[in-house]
């Protein structure tokens, strides 16, 4: 039912539901949607309807402040002289590491 009204679908009407979604159907498959698609339509207008009542806002609720402060837990530098001794290959505070992509102009 849609909006109180018996939505009845026939052959004709699925044959051309299914050449707007480019589908093929057989005989068989014909009859099994000639049955079971007024029973869609009829449960997507009762969700429509449901959908229809009451407050269409979001409410996500109330949600605590997820966030913390930034803080430093290392001093600066405390670790690149290590990272720069362990580098095959480095210039002054530099690292030269292997090319990995290839990007064509």
């Amino acid at each position: 039912m849609q909006d109180g009204i018996i939505v009845a679908m026939n052959r004709d009407d699925i044959t051309h539901l299914a050449a707007l979604a480019r589908l093929r159907l057989e005989d068989s498959e014909l009859e099994q949607f000639e049955a079971q698609l007024p029973a869609i339509v009829d449960y997507v207008s009762a969700v429509n309807s449901i959908a229809d009542e009451g407050d269409t806002e979001p409410n996500p609720g109330v949600r605590p402040n997820i966030f913390r402060d930034d803080t430093i837990t290392n001093q600066p530098n405390q670790f690149s002289d290590e990272i720069i001794q362990e580098m095959p290959h480095a210039e002054g505070r530099f690292l030269s590491v292997k090319k990995i992509l290839n990007i064509a102009d």
